[in-house]
């Protein structure tokens, strides 16, 4: 059986529609809440980049920072420096993550300290 033309044509046009809207969805979703990317390095007491806002000095490599309220979610955006973040006050905690010098992500586990570290 052979399907007219104006059918594939409209299924197709429905199609790509689709895929346009869900693609439009998917976006608006995944960059919600978080600040625009700006050069430097931030953390944030909520998820998603939003409460409190601590700017950490990238060129201070090597020094342990211990946070007075703990940190859900980084944002680092610098070609030479990264951010560890750590569980326990002092640098200390299991599973330190490192950000890289290019990063925007949730924590797992609130974090109470810092070091930055080159990338």
């Amino acid at each position: 059986m052979l399907i007219p033309r104006a059918t594939l044509r409209t299924t197709a046009a429905a199609a790509a529609m689709t895929a346009a809207l869900v693609g439009l969805g998917a976006g608006s979703a995944n960059a919600a809440g978080w600040p625009p990317l700006q050069e430097g390095g931030y953390l944030y007491t909520g998820a998603n980049g939003t409460g409190a806002v601590t700017t950490v000095d990238l060129g201070d490599l090597g020094t342990c920072h211990t946070l007075a309220t703990p940190v859900r979610s980084v944002q680092v955006v610098n070609g030479a420096a990264s951010v560890v973040l750590y569980t326990g006050a002092g640098c200390t905690g299991a599973y330190p993550l490192a950000t890289g010098s290019l990063a925007r992500s949730n924590l797992l586990n609130p974090a109470l300290s810092y070091r930055v570290v080159p990338a």
